[in-house]
């Protein structure tokens, strides 16, 4: 009987050790305002006005919530944070996080970024992943047509596969340079078509190693089942599945168009359904490991500790290369740190790009940790607590 790891997420010395009194002081200011839906509501329309009136609020934004969430306005810009990173056993994902125009010449200079951290990723092995959302490379309306059955334009078709180009070049670039890519999950009413783009790629490009992963929203009611389904494909087609497993980020607006458009939601009917799914895919995965490659994108400290679990409970090695974990820079460091510091695999999706530019992920992202129960609060306890800690040394 294997010997459950020994690791808890309150050892909140390994958790900050990164941080300086300083920086941890600025945490604890970012944190409690965070923990009011009123400040970050009013935050958050005082920067885009200040922005809508080019008010040269670019320090402010830095030393405060973009400095917090994001490494930099550039690939080069975010150098420190992964070396920074490194130093404590923690990896990279360099997330290019600008939402285009919408138009074929955003979608070309999305591709094209994409395409420099995969460039940048090449044997580094600080920098395992890259990483792209397909609603950056075409259009969502176009996916939402195909979706729906219904008949594309001569336009929209060969905007679709300029799309679909799109998609291949960027796997064909990360399958040359020997890094892996993740595709994020996005709604409901075109994931299908999505999806077909990524297991596309798997086919092509997940042969010999785990190269492609698909992502999974476990807040869906039907996604344990298109994961297994998935797997079931890749096993015929002798392809390796690639598998990041998240809760998932679009539940209000999922819920919304449901109830608007008449249809049953996807979305599963409480957060403990939500729960047992997620660790069910956890499950199903590990007993599949040798033909699907994990990611564990969750903030979740129980299914933290369960992968920990299953990977001593299966044999592995903490280093397996087949099985990482994955939390957002700037959240949940009690985790990414002290996972870490216990040899597991770990990643930090690191997000940047112009200050500006980067209103609109910051924005969701402020608003996802007071909507979150606990998230914000959790976080500031931990932070105040590691403050005491320090004071009595």
């Amino acid at each position: 009987m294997p010997v459950k790891p020994k690791i808890s997420f309150e050892n909140l010395e390994v958790a900050f050790a990164s941080k300086s009194n300083g920086e941890l002081k600025k945490m604890y200011y970012i944190f409690a305002t965070m923990n009011s839906n009123l400040a970050v509501s009013l935050g958050i329309k005082l920067a885009d006005l200040a922005f809508s009136l080019k008010l040269p609020i670019n320090g402010i934004m830095k030393s405060t919530m973009f400095g917090h969430f994001c490494g930099g306005e550039s690939i080069e810009d975010c150098q420190d944070t992964v070396n920074k990173l490194a130093e404590f056993g923690v990896k990279t994902i360099l997330d290019y996080s600008v939402e285009g125009k919408g138009d074929e010449a955003s979608f070309e200079a999305t591709k094209k970024e994409i395409l420099r951290t995969i460039e940048r990723s090449a044997g580094d092995d600080n920098i395992p992943f890259a990483v792209f959302k397909v609603t950056g490379l075409g259009d969502y309306g176009i996916m939402t047509k195909l979706q729906e059955g219904k008949t594309l334009t001569d336009q929209e078709r060969a905007d679709f596969e300029r799309l679909e180009k799109r998609v291949d070049e960027l796997c064909a670039a990360a399958y040359e340079v020997g890094t892996k890519i993740l595709i994020d999950a996005e709604d409901s009413w075109y994931q299908d078509i999505l999806d077909d783009l990524v297991y596309k790629a798997m086919e092509k490009y997940n042969t010999k190693t785990c190269v492609v992963y698909n992502t999974y929203q476990m807040y869906r009611h039907d996604m344990l089942q298109r994961l297994k389904d998935a797997h079931q494909t890749a096993q015929e087609k002798s392809y390796f599945l690639g598998a990041k497993l998240v809760r998932g980020a679009y539940m209000e607006k999922e819920r919304e168009r449901a109830a608007k458009k008449g249809y049953q939601s996807p979305i599963q009917p409480d957060k403990a359904s939500t729960d047992r799914d997620y660790n069910a895919a956890l499950n199903y995965c590990m007993e599949n490991i040798d033909s699907i490659a994990l990611v564990s994108g969750s903030h979740n400290e129980d299914s933290n500790l369960m992968l920990t679990e299953l990977i001593a409970a299966k044999g592995l090695d903490e280093k397996d290369d087949r099985v990482y974990f994955a939390q957002l820079y700037g959240m949940s460091d009690n985790i990414s740190f002290n996972l870490a510091d216990a040899g597991y695999n770990v990643v930090k999706y690191v997000p940047y790009g112009p200050v500006e530019k980067v209103m609109p992920y910051l924005s969701r992202r402020a608003e996802e940790n007071t909507s979150v129960a606990g998230q914000s609060s959790r976080e500031f306890e931990l932070i105040k607590k590691e403050m005491n800690r320090r004071k009595g040394l």
